[in-house]
């Protein structure tokens, strides 16, 4: 317990120091974030990733907190999951690229001897599948890393309730570690996250999510999993509806996420952010709930039809109109002589 508290309370340091060194290199190599309205420098996920590992490392190799049979292979998944991260965020990656390579690291970090097979298949898939939502999360200021805090301390509340205690406090580092970046990431941010850092947030809470679940019922694990991960989720079905509906192609970027829309409702930057993390809060607390049988397995529905609620209700709300660029015509000016 006492050794959490200083590795969490090391990591968030870290992290917030750590986070402000490398916005200068991030500046002065051209790594950024050009999606947003302006050039945001990246690397803010460089350092929630080097001191994740590090902190957890460090435990582990000292015995003072052993991370558990399987969590440093989940690690070592999660650091290439991040490294292949950060090749996007230098350069152009297709997503078939990203998909498979986490698709490889899921398939390496999934417990087959406690979910079998053709289980443990779904569960990697649904490992890449929120690893992916993490990155899409990553579309405006502080929206990732607060709904990747919340996330990580009801995932690490599920962990300690299965003793795995080894997993919950790695994930209590991923929290602090990732409250340390957002210090620099609150709108207006200074420090972007980008696909290193959302990457490996999605893919470690997933898969740690799914290593708490394993060896419980299929049905409840997925109504549980679901709500640990619900904004992600919601984002994602979202995205992929107003694209659809829209005729546009799913992988080209645009102003559909949940964020977007609820800016277009009327609220701020740092609004919206509060706004979805109280719902991934709701969502979180809900799977936690059923996860330590507090509450019956029928809380998770509720969490699947509020997120369907929003998700219908944000779907009508229109996206911005781009005005046509005004031409100016020139009359000739008539000249009348005199006489």
């Amino acid at each position: 317990m006492l050794y959490g508290i200083a590795a969490a309370t090391t990591a968030l340091l870290l992290s917030a120091v750590l986070t402000a060194l490398v916005r200068g290199p991030a500046l002065h190599l051209g790594l950024l974030d050009r999606r947003r309205q302006r050039p945001l420098p990246l690397g803010g996920g460089v350092a929630v990733v080097l001191v994740t590992c590090l902190v957890g490392a460090a435990g582990d190799w000292t015995g003072v907190a052993p991370l558990g049979s399987g969590i440093p292979r989940l690690l070592v998944a999660a650091a290439a999951v991040a490294a292949l991260g950060l090749v996007a965020d230098v350069r152009r990656v297709k997503a078939r690229f990203l998909v498979g390579g986490t698709a490889v690291a899921a398939a390496c970090a999934v417990p087959y001897e406690e979910t079998g097979v053709l289980g443990g298949l779904a569960a990697a898939g649904w490992i890449v599948g929120v690893t992916l939502a993490f990155r899409a999360l990553d579309h405006a200021d502080a929206v990732a890393g607060t709904v990747g805090v919340v996330t990580a301390f009801g995932v690490g509340v599920c962990a300690a309730a299965e003793v795995m205690d080894g997993l919950a406090v790695l994930l209590s580092v991923l929290a602090a570690a990732l409250t340390g970046f957002l210090m620099h990431n609150w709108h207006p941010a200074r420090v972007g996250l980008g696909a290193c850092g959302s990457l490996f947030a999605g893919f470690l809470l997933a898969s740690a999510a799914v290593l708490t679940r394993a060896g419980y019922e299929a049905g409840t694990g997925a109504g549980v999993l679901f709500a640990l991960t619900a904004v992600a989720s919601a984002d994602v079905v979202l995205v992929v509806l107003a694209r659809r509906l829209g005729g546009r192609p799913l992988l080209r970027g645009g102003p559909d996420h949940l964020a977007h829309r609820l800016r277009r409702l009327g609220l701020t930057p740092r609004g919206a952010t509060v706004v979805l993390g109280a719902g991934a809060f709701g969502g979180v607390l809900m799977g936690v709930l059923v996860h330590l049988g507090w509450v019956a397995r029928s809380g998770v529905l509720w969490v699947a039809a509020g997120a369907l609620i929003a998700v219908l209700l944000l779907l009508k709300v229109k996206r911005p109109v781009a005005r046509p660029t005004a031409t100016v015509q020139v009359r000739p000016q008539l000249r009348v002589r005199n006489g």
